[in-house]
């Protein structure tokens, strides 16, 4: 009964999780207006082209941004599927990272890039690890704690999302 709670309020989380995700990388959510989809459809096949800013330095920011909100994608596969193998939990974040590039090329809704397709890969990739490492020391342990942990972040991501948005709207 407790395991069958549990994996619910992951669900839900991941569900959360995944709404977010699409607003963000989708509809450019909390700070969308107009300017941010020009209409182009744009398809980079070169790792890094475009990453520079204009004195040819790498721009690090949106590498580690991609990076970053993938980890969590990682960390519910591994939530909702712990028995999968490594290689079967990366599918799912491989997928969805290449489903939201379609999408944004299709719905010309922001510029499709393979390297955003590394960086979400490699943010998912660090969930699984850091999943991993956390079942290594928590054992049993682990599905509750990364629980309780994901809700607090969760709320505290979805109240920030909140706020950004207002500011952005009814603000500035």
């Amino acid at each position: 009964m407790e395991f069958k709670k549990q994996n619910t309020i992951t669900a839900i989380l991941c569900m959360v999780y995944l709404l977010l995700l699409t607003g963000i990388i989708l509809f450019k959510l909390p700070f969308y207006s107009p300017e941010l989809s020009d209409g182009i459809r744009v398809i980079n096949l070169i790792p890094l082209q475009g990453s520079f800013d204009e004195n040819g330095v790498l721009i690090w920011r949106e590498i580690m941004n991609n990076i970053l909100i993938f980890v969590p994608s990682g960390i519910y596969i591994c939530m909702l599927k712990n028995e999968w193998s490594i290689a079967r939990k990366l599918i799912p974040v491989i997928a969805l990272t290449f489903t939201f590039e379609i999408l944004q090329f299709i719905f010309a809704l922001g510029r499709s890039d393979i390297t955003d397709i590394l960086g979400n890969t490699l943010g998912g990739i660090i969930g699984i690890g850091l999943y991993s490492l956390s079942f290594t020391i928590l054992k049993s342990r682990t599905l509750k704690i990364v629980t309780i942990v994901a809700a607090a972040v969760t709320v505290c991501v979805v109240l920030r999302f909140v706020y950004l948005f207002y500011l952005s709207h009814f603000v500035m």
